[in-house]
């Protein structure tokens, strides 16, 4: 679902995109933040990176 709102958040926005699916706004941003900054991971998610 993520990769389908990063397709079309240009054209159609992420809150408009998000009422029709089932996840909310905030969801899918604080999925963009962890995957700009990695700082942002669990410490599973660091463990199973490194």
């Amino acid at each position: 679902m993520i990769a389908l709102i990063d397709d079309r958040r240009e054209a159609d926005g992420v809150e408009r995109i998000c009422k029709v699916l089932p996840i909310a706004p905030s969801t899918y941003h604080d999925h963009v933040a962890r995957r700009r900054d990695p700082s942002r991971l669990s410490a599973r998610a660091k463990r199973d990176a490194a």
